[in-house]
């Protein structure tokens, strides 16, 4: 059925109990995953709720990234581990992460996206929309919205 599971994940609740569903998933047909975070693009202020907070250097900036990426995807790799399923992690940077995750996808020969139904809350969710609705309104492949 399914080989290849993308899971893209922001950290949020929701999408940690989507990456151990979607990994349980592939553990049960036999597939492998890619997890994937995408990251905000860098810029020389950083932002918290909106807020400037603070200046980074591009370097800085790029080390809090892949910070924050290895953190968040962490738990995409335990999961697989504890479950015998092969893993990949990438991470990218981004203004829209559901363009990044269906790109993902089609780069990766990915042939099932299992998704969280909402990462972003509040402010950013009403400026930005969600992300799940637009990746299932845009894949080309099956979505899974893991609730």
């Amino acid at each position: 059925m399914y080989k290849h599971i993308l899971l893209p994940t922001d950290g949020s609740d929701a999408a940690k109990r989507a990456v151990v569903a979607g990994v349980k998933l592939a553990a049960a047909l036999g597939a492998r995953v890619t997890g994937l975070y995408v990251a905000p693009p860098p810029t020389p202020l950083v932002y918290e709720k909106l807020l400037p907070k603070g200046y980074l250097t591009t370097d800085q900036h790029k080390a809090l990234i892949e910070k924050t990426a290895a953190q968040v995807l962490s738990v995409v790799e335990k999961a697989a581990k504890e479950a015998g399923v092969k893993a990949q992690c990438v991470w990218e940077t981004g203004d829209f992460p559901a363009d990044s995750i269906l790109k993902t996808a089609t780069k990766r020969k990915c042939d099932l996206i299992f998704i969280a139904p909402q990462g972003r809350t509040g402010l950013s969710k009403l400026l930005l929309g969600s992300q799940s609705q637009k990746v299932v309104a845009l894949a080309k492949i099956p979505v899974l919205v893991h609730h």
